[in-house]
């Protein structure tokens, strides 16, 4: 299983709007890198959702449960099916992530425009950790 984070904005399409479908397809990714790591997802990867622009944390997990398929009139760009799985105890912000020693080399912070972008294990392990503490 590999790990991603998938970035929206909450005035668009939030974390409660996923929740409340149930799922969604992950579609209009328009960055080549994106549509990359969009293409590389698998069924049963797992996604921190991150809030981008206006809460700028990332407030709950989401699984990928189809692989890619192609978007767009084109069909050059890709998207994937994705379904909640639970929110975080508390959302983990970006200032939070960026504080963290553990998490400088966290691609959220190195191509802060990617909306789609791999975590790796122990980065994961540490944003859901920060996530789950009691506040």
């Amino acid at each position: 299983m590999a790990y991603w984070l998938i970035k929206s904005e909450p005035e668009s399409y939030g974390w409660a709007q996923l929740v409340a479908d149930g799922h969604t397809e992950w579609t209009g990714v328009r960055n080549h890198s994106a549509a990359i790591n969009l293409r590389a997802m698998a069924v049963g990867d797992e996604a921190l959702f991150y809030h981008s622009v206006s809460d700028k944390a990332v407030v709950g997990i989401a699984r990928i449960t189809r692989s890619w398929q192609p978007d767009g009139d084109d069909g050059k760009w890709a998207s994937v099916q994705v379904e909640p799985l639970r929110a975080l105890r508390r959302p983990v912000t970006l200032a939070a992530i960026k504080a963290e020693p553990a998490l400088a080399a966290m691609e959220l912070l190195r191509q802060s425009r990617l909306s789609v972008c791999p975590v790796r294990a122990d980065e994961w392990a540490v944003v859901v950790a920060m996530g789950e503490l009691k506040g």
